[in-house]
């Protein structure tokens, strides 16, 4: 775990369906950003990704169970183990297809017991317990692209919301989409209508209580693709906190 000093953060202002303004970032989440562990080329991207505002806002505290669809190299994975501590863990869930033994590896490490990631095929959902947190960051738009493994993302939301507790947060993160965008301008262009995403997770029973701004970014038109050199960094994204109505998680 880091034990670092460092300054709060602020978070800018969200655009909320019932006028909630969330919190500076907390120091737990502070100092796991500013753990010096972490890879140099992560560090070198935060400017973009603003990781401390992303994981105030969904709300990662000491001690939570979570659930990471698709940690990848680990970028927020490294992160969320130090938040959530050795009372806490964190499940990744990779797809099979994607997984790659030496990016898995470099996250569970000997700093990282928290940790576990599973490769199962896409679209899986499957925790040893329930979740205060499910969590997944610029790819929910891959669940609808079938060279990945078709995918029925509507029973995928359905089992992440078995998988939580009551009360429990579902955060997605994604990259905006022109409106009217299909399945196959999503696979063109990487990119997921913010509609569509709050249509299809409320389907299931979730209720949207906060939407995040600070990685929105009107510069961008929407049209390329996420990777296109042009906008690749600097893409207009939005962040969704989603929970399963039941009362507050329970610890």
């Amino acid at each position: 775990m880091v034990r670092l000093s460092v300054a709060l953060f602020s978070v800018a202002a969200a655009v909320v369906p019932a006028a909630m303004v969330y919190a500076a970032v907390p120091d737990y989440v502070a100092a796991a950003v500013a753990d010096t562990s972490r890879p140099d080329a992560d560090r070198a991207t935060d400017v973009n990704r603003k990781p401390a505002e992303t994981m105030a806002f969904a709300g990662v505290k000491p001690g939570m169970i979570v659930g990471e669809f698709y940690p990848g190299g680990g970028y927020f994975t490294r992160m969320l183990s130090d938040v959530v501590g050795p009372k806490g863990h964190v499940y990744g869930m990779e797809n099979l297809r994607w997984d790659d033994p030496k990016s898995d590896k470099a996250v569970i490490d000997a700093t990282k017991g928290n940790v576990s990631i599973e490769a199962a095929a896409f679209g899986t959902v499957r925790f040893p317990q329930p979740l205060d947190l499910a969590w997944v960051t610029q790819n929910y738009h891959d669940l609808k692209i079938a060279k990945y493994g078709v995918v029925d993302t509507v029973a995928f939301d359905r089992g992440v919301f078995n998988a939580l507790k009551p009360g429990g947060v579902f955060f997605v993160l994604d990259h905006e989409a022109p409106p009217g965008t299909d399945t196959a301008g999503i696979e063109k262009l990487h990119r997921i209508e913010k509609a569509l995403v709050i249509k299809e997770v409320t389907s299931v029973g979730f209720k949207l209580v906060d939407e995040g701004t600070f990685l929105r970014r009107p510069s961008d038109d929407h049209t390329l693709p996420i990777f296109d050199k042009k906008v690749q960094g600097q893409t207009d994204q939005y962040a969704l906190k989603f929970v399963k109505p039941g009362g507050p998680i329970k610890r």
